[in-house]
């Protein structure tokens, strides 16, 4: 009995491992990784403009990643492409695929309607607590209209 839960828990280690999750993260200078764990993952730039990773929180400056999952599939899979659907995500079907492309064209015109109204507008401003608008200076505008066309361009990739 022993021997039949061994092979059968050995068996079931070895399928899980051919077919996990693939999941994907953005490092602190805007790069996409993908790995096939969910651990968290914390990246930091250190003082001469490097990028590091670990599996643990090793600098002060170090901040966890938001670990988004791709699709089920192995990494190889994801590197080479090899999917029989076509689609550049690992098990997505072709109604995967399309609510998927659906939504990218959503978010981006929905970025791109923001970035616009931003750059249109006469002056931005925030909302206290309170609700009382707190107009931004033009250095934070600035900033602000620059970040929205970062967002804008990562949407509309």
């Amino acid at each position: 009995m022993k021997r039949i839960i061994l092979v059968t828990a050995v068996l079931l280690g070895f399928g899980a491992a051919a077919h996990a999750d693939v999941w994907m993260w953005v490092d602190a200078n805007g790069d996409t990784h993908f790995v096939d764990t969910n651990t968290p993952i914390y990246t930091w730039v250190d003082e001469s403009g490097d990028v590091h990773y670990s599996d643990t929180p090793d600098h002060e400056d170090a901040v966890s990643v938001e670990l988004v999952w791709v699709a089920s599939g192995t990494l190889e899979e994801m590197e080479s492409g090899d999917d029989e659907s076509g689609s550049a995500y690992p098990g997505e079907t072709p109604e995967e695929r399309h609510e998927r492309e659906q939504a990218e064209a959503y978010y981006c015109k929905r970025a791109t309607e923001i970035y616009e109204s931003y750059v249109n507008a006469p002056r931005l401003y925030k909302t206290s607590e309170t609700g009382d608008r707190i107009y931004l200076s033009k250095e934070e505008a600035a900033r602000t209209i620059a970040e929205t066309r970062t967002q804008m361009n990562e949407m509309c990739r």
